[in-house]
C-alpha cells in the first residue's frame, strides 16, 4: 500500500502524462480520471512543486474554453515515467490508505 505523500506524486505524474499525451480541458480529465474536480485542480496547481509546469492554453473568448499544455517535464524523467505506467495507474485505484495507518 502506498503513503498520501506517495499518491499525491503518482497523481501528478499520472496527469502530466495524460496532458502530454492529449489535448485536455479540465471535464475531459474528470472523465478520464475519475477524479473530483477539486483534486484535479489541487494536483494541476501542485505540479510545479515537482517541477512540472503546466499552463492552460485559452482557445476562446470564454474564461474555461482550452486546453492544458505540460511546457516542462523539470526534474522527471519521461522514460522512467513510461516503464513504471502501469504500476503508477494501478497504485492510484487502490484503496487509500486510512489516517490512523499513517
Amino acid at each position: 500500500m502506498i503513503t498520501k505523500s506517495q499518491r499525491a506524486f503518482y497523481r501528478k505524474l499520472y496527469l502530466a502524462h495524460l496532458i502530454s499525451e492529449d489535448k485536455h480541458n479540465l471535464l475531459s480529465l474528470q472523465a478520464l480520471t475519475q477524479m473530483p474536480r477539486r483534486t484535479l485542480q489541487d494536483t494541476m496547481a501542485a505540479m510545479a512543486d515537482i517541477g512540472i509546469e503546466v499552463e492552460f492554453v485559452q482557445t476562446k473568448e470564454r474564461h474555461n474554453a482550452g486546453y492544458y499544455h505540460l511546457s516542462d517535464w523539470g526534474p522527471i524523467c519521461k522514460t522512467w515515467l513510461a516503464m513504471h505506467w502501469l504500476e503508477i495507474q494501478q497504485s492510484l485505484t487502490t484503496e487509500v490508505p486510512s489516517s490512523d495507518n499513517e
